[in-house]
């Protein structure tokens, strides 16, 4: 067993991987292939992540208000607390807060076998966003 304090910072998230304000509590690292990494994220109304993918998915688990949900070519998903949204591997996706509601959700996904849990691609558009 081991048990990690809390005591860490919310650092904002940063411009080249979000829209908007978002804040960001660490929860866990991966600490090497296979592991997981998790982390509590607070978006402002209209923030949003930058399209990305997981090499292992990433499951969502909304705690706090409204948000959107998107995947490359699909439509654009409202998501509420208590939500679990599960993301492929590899899927291209976003998600955030809706236009006039905060929303947290915790993310959680794991290491490939070189240690990375995401690679980051462009800005979603506001079309993307809108849905249109």
């Amino acid at each position: 067993m081991k048990i990690t304090r809390s005591g860490g910072r919310s650092v904002p998230g940063p411009e080249d991987w979000f829209t908007g304000t978002v804040w960001i509590d660490g929860v866990r690292d991966p600490d090497g292939p296979g592991s997981a990494g998790c982390g509590h994220v607070r978006f402002a109304p209209g923030a949003r992540t930058a399209w990305h993918r997981h090499p292992r998915g990433q499951t969502l688990y909304v705690t706090d208000g409204i948000g959107r949900v998107a995947r490359r070519g699909g439509p654009v998903e409202e998501i509420r607390p208590g939500d679990v949204v599960h993301i492929d591997p590899d899927e291209e996706h976003w998600h955030g807060a809706s236009p006039d509601r905060f929303m947290a959700h915790v993310a959680l996904q794991q290491a490939d076998d070189h240690g990375e849990v995401v690679t980051w691609l462009e800005h979603v558009t506001d079309a993307d966003y809108r849905g249109s």
